[in-house]
């Protein structure tokens, strides 16, 4: 699988801004990666070393339109701590 279909998009919050002081990215990654495909494709798209992986599943938040409750996907999130000295440009300057 490419790495490209593995990670979906990277995630620019508050908080994952804080994290990447520490030298760790938030990534939406794809519902059936497991957390070494998620480390190979890191380490492969961004040519750095990867030390941890640790993965959230997201649900998806019900939302009301009138009588009708539906509900949106739920995805999965990983969270990709990087060796010491490595770092994404990406994210810099975000």
């Amino acid at each position: 699988m490419q790495s490209f279909e593995i990670l979906k998009r990277p995630i620019i919050t508050e908080k994952s801004t804080l994290l990447q002081e520490q030298g760790r990215y938030a990534f939406e990654v794809a519902s059936h990666a497991t957390k070494l495909d998620i480390e190979s494709a890191v380490e492969k798209a961004f040519n750095v070393k990867v030390v941890k992986v640790n993965t959230v599943t997201m649900r998806g938040k019900a939302k009301r339109f009138g009588p009708k409750i539906r509900y949106a996907k739920s995805w999965k999130k990983a969270i990709v701590t990087l060796k010491q000295g490595d770092k994404i440009t990406l994210f810099e300057g975000v």
